[in-house]
């Protein structure tokens, strides 16, 4: 090898260790940085007939492409159970835990057994106040949490429409780094940076949606979500939010765009196509999945539960049950029943023995056609009284073979058995109504009400039906604040020692049965309460508590995967500072053999010279 090769490869070795000094400085400098991607010079060896030298090809910047995708998964799943545990913490702060003072159960319980003490003591003002006061409390702590519910409805649609906003921003700024990205002039350290803040980027947006991130060979990033969706592919998608205004009980999500009552989640591809990202079902994860979620399922089935408690507490204490008076007709034996104040969304029962089988049926008085069992196992169907008795009679006789349904006269029902065949024995046909005044209405009382102090009788035909958004609306009746004595008397000037309406009122409590959800058939995933309204509320609470802790669980195990994710990237990517010190040294003693290589060589030159 002659001197000036060895000069060469000298000279070649300064520089590479010039540019390896810049690489490692670069590492040290950004060793806190977030989402800084380890880097190191890519040295390439070269022969040739007279001598070998090395020359420098670019930086090399650590990345593991499934480790990438695997972490982006992790960040929109860590993000959508975070968002939807912060906001059923909240509502767990807002129902309180079972049995503590200001708990839904709790205050409950002090109404239950206000009742209780009325019953043994009807003529102390005391007690009967003490009734009244619980009751207040009642209905103003559905009201609290009603209210508490879609306030954190209203807050998901804010948060909503700041997140579209964000990824606006985020989507615009990742085509333009795709857009530098394929400037192949671009230097390398520059290149690098680019290609951090690519990876910065698609990890933000992946905490707002759901993503799958493919990374071409030309550094760029095409971007589309777990449905298939694409957000960017050149040209970045827009994101837009219609927002519904403010929430109400009655503001719910609905598949028809004509009758949806929340903000609408679109996206307009580059190509102009406009898509209904709700509608569609398009949003799978990230933050705008947690979000959408809780507005328009999560919440909205603990206000439905909140309506249930309210409408128990109002049927309970108001319903009027009456009897049908036994008949018999040759050999067939029933009862008759006058449905003539039934009201819309009231009901009547039959209860009856076929083949041994103990069975019941519950007929609504409500224009929709229903025909279910619910999950308490009665038959529900639902028959247009209006229509008359005539009209009702021939709808059950085609639902009910082996009963006979007639109408005797005007608004009369008759409920027969199949007479001498045997099969069947009608134990009892009772009518269901709502009382009608504090007193001289029977002892029933309608101690809570609806707005404007109407009776709640569970009308399924007004747009919307009458339960919806109930416990925002209940309060207990003007009467009974203006005069606690009618929680006893139930005839104008009876005796305040008469317990027969606290009785009553303690009866209905313990032992009228309610089910919740509709036909379980139709709403497989609504949890189904069913029980009296002690247990309603019970049920509530352990719903509620259970989905809760399971939010909370299954956020902190999420944040856990991203957290054991995070640190294998940190492995793989991140900058060890003992590395790189070591690697200075190496690139200290490098430098200095290589320049004591180009001292020597400069002496023999000069000596030649000097020959």
């Amino acid at each position: 090898m002659g001197l000036m090769s060895t000069l060469n490869n000298a000279v070649t070795g300064l520089r590479i260790n010039q540019d390896s000094l810049t690489v490692v400085s670069r590492n040290v400098a950004n060793s806190g940085t977030p989402g800084y991607h380890r880097q190191s010079l890519n040295v390439v060896d070269y022969a040739d007939q007279s001598s070998t030298y090395a020359r420098t090809v670019g930086v090399n910047r650590a990345f593991n492409k499934s480790l990438q995708t695997y972490y982006t998964r992790q960040v929109s799943d860590a993000a959508m159970s975070s968002v939807e545990a912060n906001y059923l913490d909240r509502l767990q702060t807002y129902l309180g835990k079972p049995g503590d003072a200001g708990a839904l159960d709790n205050v409950f319980q002090d109404l239950q057994n206000a009742l209780s003490s009325l019953a043994t003591s009807p003529d102390d003002y005391t007690v009967r106040a003490q009734v009244v006061a619980h009751a207040q409390t009642m209905a103003e702590t559905l009201n609290r949490l009603s209210s508490d519910i879609q306030t954190m409805r209203q807050e998901t649609e804010g948060q909503i429409a700041a997140d579209v906003h964000a990824l606006n921003g985020m989507l615009t700024s990742l085509q333009e780094v795709n857009l530098r990205l394929l400037d192949l002039g671009t230097e390398d350290g520059a290149r690098a940076n680019l290609l951090d803040q690519r990876d910065r980027l698609v990890s933000q947006i992946a905490e707002k949606i759901d993503l799958q991130a493919d990374y071409r060979p030309d550094g760029t990033v095409a971007l589309m979500t777990r449905s298939g969706v694409g957000l960017l592919d050149g040209r970045a998608s827009t994101f837009k939010f219609e927002s519904a205004g403010n929430l109400a009980a009655t503001s719910q999500f609905n598949y028809d765009p004509d009758i949806t009552k929340v903000g609408k989640l679109m996206l307009t591809t580059p190509s102009g196509l406009t898509l209904d990202l709700v509608q569609q079902g398009v949003i799978q994860g990230g933050e705008l999945g947690g979000l959408l979620t809780l507005r328009d399922r999560t919440l909205v089935e603990a206000q439905s539960q909140l309506d249930e408690i309210a409408a128990s507490l109002a049927q309970a204490f108001g319903t009027v049950q009456t009897s049908g008076q036994a008949v018999t007709a040759g050999a067939a034996e029933g009862f008759e029943l006058d449905i003539g104040d039934i009201a819309p969304g009231q009901d009547m029962l039959i209860n009856y023995v076929e083949n041994g089988v103990s069975r019941q049926v519950r007929v609504v008085n409500t224009t929709q056609d229903l025909d279910y069992k619910d999950a308490s196992g009665v038959r529900v169907i639902g028959v247009d009284m209006s229509a008359g008795a005539t009209s009702m009679a021939t709808r059950l006789d085609s639902l009910l073979p082996g009963l006979d349904f007639a109408n005797p006269s005007g608004t009369m029902l008759r409920v027969l058995d199949d007479g001498a065949t045997g099969n069947i024995d009608i134990g009892s046909v009772v009518g269901r109504t709502s009382s009608t005044a504090a007193q001289g209405a029977g002892l029933a009382l309608n101690l809570f009400v609806d707005s404007g102090n109407s009776g709640f009788t569970n009308n399924l035909d007004t747009d919307p039906p009458q339960k919806l958004g109930f416990a925002a609306r209940i309060s207990v009746n003007t009467a009974v604040i203006a005069d606690n004595r009618v929680l006893v008397q139930h005839e104008v000037g009876g005796s305040l020692g008469d317990s027969s309406r606290p009785d009553y009122l303690v009866n209905q409590l313990k032992n009228m049965k309610f089910v919740s959800g509709g036909d379980p058939k139709a709403n497989p995933n609504v949890f189904q309460l069913n029980g009296n309204a002690s247990e309603i509320v019970s049920q509530v609470m352990g719903y509620q508590g259970s989905s809760i802790a399971s939010a909370l669980s299954r956020s902190d195990g999420r944040q856990l995967t991203l957290d054991t994710v995070v640190q294998q990237m940190d492995t793989e990517y991140g900058v060890n500072i003992d590395e790189e010190m070591a690697r200075l040294i190496e690139l200290q003693n490098a430098y200095a053999a290589n320049a004591r290589v180009v001292s020597i060589v400069q002496e023999l030159l000069a000596e030649l010279f000097r020959i």
